[in-house]
């Protein structure tokens, strides 16, 4: 079914896109997996095709595109099973809080850097008891004088080895007597990687997405100035629900285009072979577990697309958005499953990647807000209680 949101510019930029994963990024990915790793070198590569912050405006460095063309980003790397280079949290996470509530100063000093990869940034908001449940973050910034104090840890961040820049959820104002709501008080702070007291914790283990570096993050006295703060102090909180919209679309979009790769890989496999003699794909069954397959990714992709649509008109997606993220991963879940069922033993081989797509799609059910939360976003707008 031809996608009729992207036009003829889209698609021209989708297959540089496409031929530049093909050569850089599939032949290298099992070797980053290995480092745990993807080299900021490819970062750099992917700034020079226009791939890292393309909506930004001319006037600071950028192309001033559509979301369209970051979303072709994310589909062309997710269809090769490379989703641990993880590109959207650079486009679609970090990028939104510059654009919406960024000063001109910032723009101006970390736009340049982040177009062409040379500041590679990361967004800091979970903790060891603050993840989908964001309200109870504990890591502090204290104003003395003309700068903040940081004080805290963060968890789970990814790209949380190679970031140069990261945005980091704090809490300003403790919760008490005088502030009895956990959601106030919250506010969005930069932090470069280099400021004293900022360390790195170890790159941690994961069951997927191998290629991804995803580390704790130690605040120890970290001075930043008060012009690194974004937006206004104590707006946190609605700046990260507001974001939050954006990284489940990318992560939808994301799960729909792995998931056509899985199918695309096992079609392949499935024709070349053989059992008793004949393909597997001459198999009944074969062909109607592709069939249905096939079926669940032309859904995802027009539900996404609708929802994108909706987007660039400026709609409330937040409902769609989070049937989106729960469904999408789930099925690419599936999909994953049932593809490398039908690779046999060859596709529990490391030496196969269809493994790859069935560890990562697991913890795209869990990022960004698990699906059960997903759920209760949704049956709220619905008008259920929340009781």
């Amino acid at each position: 079914m031809k996608r009729t949101i992207f036009t003829e510019e889209h698609e021209l930029f989708r297959k540089t896109i496409r031929h530049f994963v093909k050569r850089e990024i599939v032949p290298n990915y099992p070797q980053w997996e290995k480092d745990k790793q993807v080299p900021k070198e490819i970062w750099r590569k992917l700034g020079e095709l226009g791939g890292l912050c393309p909506m930004a405006e001319e006037e600071y460095g950028g192309l001033g595109l559509d979301i369209l063309f970051q979303t072709i980003v994310n589909e062309e790397i997710a269809k090769e099973g490379c989703s641990g280079f993880l590109v959207p949290v650079h486009n679609d996470l970090v990028f939104p809080y510059f654009d919406r509530y960024g000063t001109e100063e910032q723009k101006r000093k970390w736009y340049p850097k982040m177009i062409s990869g040379e500041t590679i940034t990361g967004l800091a908001m979970s903790e060891s008891d603050a993840g989908s449940f964001l309200a109870g973050i504990k890591t502090t910034a204290v104003k003395k004088g003309n700068k903040f104090i940081i004080n805290g840890s963060k968890t789970f961040i990814s790209n949380g080895q190679i970031a140069d820049l990261f945005v980091v959820a704090v809490r300003t104002k403790q919760t008490g007597l005088l502030n009895p709501d956990p959601r106030k008080g919250m506010t969005m702070i930069l932090v470069e990687s280099g400021r004293e007291g900022f360390t790195r914790g170890n790159n941690l283990e994961k069951a997927g997405f191998h290629a991804q570096d995803t580390s704790e993050l130690f605040f120890s006295d970290v001075e930043v100035p008060k012009e690194n703060v974004i937006g206004e102090v104590g707006k946190g909180w609605d700046y990260m629900m507001d974001n939050l919209q954006i990284e489940r679309l990318g992560l939808a979009v994301g799960c729909v285009a792995s998931a056509q790769g899985a199918i695309d890989k096992t079609i392949k496999y499935v024709k070349e072979r053989r059992i008793w003699k004949k393909p597997v794909s001459a198999f009944q069954n074969t062909k109607f577990e592709l069939a249905e397959m096939a079926t669940q990714v032309e859904l995802g992709y027009a539900l996404i697309d609708r929802i994108l649509e909706s987007h660039m008109n400026g709609d409330d997606v937040v409902k769609e958005v989070s049937m989106a993220k729960y469904w999408c991963s789930e099925m690419n879940f599936n999909v994953s499953h049932r593809c490398m069922q039908l690779w046999g033993g060859w596709g529990y081989m490391k030496e196969y990647p269809i493994h790859r797509w069935l560890a990562d799609s697991k913890l795209q059910m869990i990022y960004g807000g698990t699906n059960e939360v997903m759920k209760v976003l949704i049956s709220q707008k619905l008008g259920l209680s929340k009781n």
